[in-house]
Parts: C-alpha cells; structure tokens; sequence
C-alpha cells in the first residue's frame, strides 16, 4: 500500500472549494491507501490569531474530516503540533533551502505584495509543508492545483537531501484536481473561492444553512447570454457554477447542458440550490454529531500517537544521516 499525507488549515469554516478541491479526494484514497491526515495549525500562525478560537476551529476540521467519511480506522487523523517531528524537521530543512527557491513561491509573492516587510513565516511557510510530508514516507500528497508549486519545491528539497546525505527521504507525487475542476469565488469567477473574502457569499461553507447556500447561489455571478454552457474563457461564471453542480451531482456536464438547453439562469440556479443543499445536508448532520462529544477529542489523541511513531523513525534517520545527536 502507498502512504498519503495531506492536511488542511484551521482558519475558519470549510468551504466547498476545499471540499471538492482536496478533502474529497481524503476519502476516496482511503480505500487503497495508508492514509494521514492532518489539521495543520502550525501553519495557521502565519498571521495572527486568536488562541481561543485556534483551537475550536482546530476542533471544527476535525470534525469535518470525519463528517465528509474519512475513517479513523482506516486512516490517521491528527493536529500538526502534536507532533514535534513537523517543528524539528522543517528546521533540517530550511538549512538546505534557498532564499532564492522560496522568493519565487507565488503564494508568498501574493499574500506579501504591498507590504514593507512579511512574517518570516510566511516566507518559509513551504518548507514546513515539505516537513508535513517528508517526516511520513509519503508516497501521495492529494492537494489543489494552486499548491503544485509548493510540490515542486518539496521534490527538490527531498532529492537534494537524498543526493547529499544519501537516501533520506521519500520522494512525493502530487495528486491533482484534473483541469477545469476547479471551484472559483462565486461573486468573481477570475479568483478562487477563499475563506478570507470580505464577501460571505463569495463562498458556500460545508456547515452553512441552507437560505445561506440560496443566496450565495442566486447571487452569483454569470453573465448577459442567457445559455447555459461550459466555456470558461467566455463564460467563466456559468463554468463555475457547472463545475459545482457536476460535483455534487455525479452528471457529466455535457449532460447538464443539454438538460438546461432553453432554459435560463434562475432555473438553473435553483436547481443547483437544492442539488448543493441535499449534497450538504448529511455531512452537516454527522458534524453536529460528533463536534461535541468525548469520541472527537479521542480520535486526535490515538491519531497523534500513531503519527509520532511513524516520525519518531524519520526522524532517527535524519539525525543519523545528518550527524546530529547523540542516540541518549
């Protein structure tokens, strides 16, 4: 069985983006896989936060990692700083990266432009990322389009390693969303859905009420044409609601076209309401079923525990082949 190793951040509610993009992706490898999951706070504190609501939304993911059908039998859920091995690793690492390899991260480029100065943080924020993955062996790293560059990075890092202090690490693929799949803000089709926008109906959260997931759909932008038709050069828009309602669906979109053929956008648009909402509903009713209990807080804790021993022997072999430590 391969490994997989993938995570996602604890900054406010889960959106479908995220879900579609990656989480969904979580359970389908399940199957096949030896698979760990993580909710990776660490990275979180890139900018300010507030402890308090750190953990609950620590605890909201979680949750919601369960809620969507990942296993705890099956797979490894756990919180990043559980593990010291994600903290000792990204130091190994970041002294054998380059300033110049991590100044062209556009990620960096966008969420630091217009600033004077940024967090060092956010400047080696991929190299923790290459730790998150390097300590587990992973084979596979199921992620969105917009982290291949993040990938990249980790693949170099991993065989400079292994060409330095011989063979160290396992050198990770990344799974990718396969083109067009991509969810982008529902108020601006140009940009991808974000759970930072100022407008909330820019998005739709996997735990939000149904009259929420109405107005953010009939809301959304589209365009003057009145057809319903998968362009998303010309029509970027209508693409974007296509792609959400082929997700939730399971209909090819050339099906849906058809279907809609004649029709405008507020049937449309309806009928996506309801698809979404029905797509929703039993992932928001196994949230609530779990978010409080005894059983969330005990699956972290085994997770964690499974987790650290798998880093625990990476990292045994890093300090070997590194030549740190003593072994007391």
């Amino acid at each position: 069985m391969k490994r997989v190793f993938s995570g996602v951040q604890p900054t406010g509610n889960i959106h479908i983006g995220n879900y579609l993009g990656a989480i969904r992706q979580f359970v389908e490898l399940q199957e096949e896989n030896e698979c760990i999951y993580c909710i990776v706070d660490m990275h979180s504190i890139t900018v300010p936060q507030n402890p308090k609501e750190l953990r609950q939304h620590t605890l909201d993911v979680a949750a919601l990692y369960l809620a969507v059908g990942i296993d705890p039998k099956k797979s490894i859920v756990f919180v990043q700083s559980d593990v010291p091995g994600h903290a000792e690793l990204s130091w190994v690492l970041t002294c054998n990266s380059y300033t110049g390899e991590l100044s062209r991260m556009t990620q960096f480029k966008d969420k630091s432009k217009g600033k004077e100065s940024a967090p060092a943080g956010l400047f080696t924020y991929p190299i923790l990322m290459a730790a998150d993955i390097l300590l587990y062996d992973a084979d596979i790293v199921p992620v969105g389009n917009d982290q291949k560059q993040h990938i990249e990075l980790c693949r170099d890092i991993a065989i400079r390693v292994n060409n330095k202090y011989k063979k160290t690490f396992v050198v990770p693929d990344g799974r990718f969303l396969k083109a067009g799949a991509r969810i982008m803000a529902l108020d601006d089709p140009s940009k991808k859905m974000s759970k930072s926008a100022e407008n909330i109906y820019s998005r739709i959260s996997l735990l939000d009420e149904p009259s929420k997931i109405k107005k953010s759909i009939m809301r959304a932008t589209t365009d003057s044409e009145g057809s319903i038709r998968f362009d998303p050069e010309n029509k970027p828009g209508v693409s974007n609601l296509l792609n959400i309602y082929s997700a939730f669906s399971g209909k090819e979109i050339p099906d849906i076209e058809k279907e809609y053929e004649g029709c405008g956008y507020g049937d449309f648009k309806k009928d996506l309401v309801e698809v979404t909402t029905q797509a929703l509903a039993p992932i928001k009713e196994r949230f609530n079923e779990i978010r409080q209990s005894d059983e969330l807080i005990q699956i972290l804790k085994d997770g964690a525990q499974r987790a650290n021993a798998i880093a625990e022997k990476t990292m045994k072999r890093v300090k070997e082949n590194f030549g740190l430590g003593l072994g007391v």
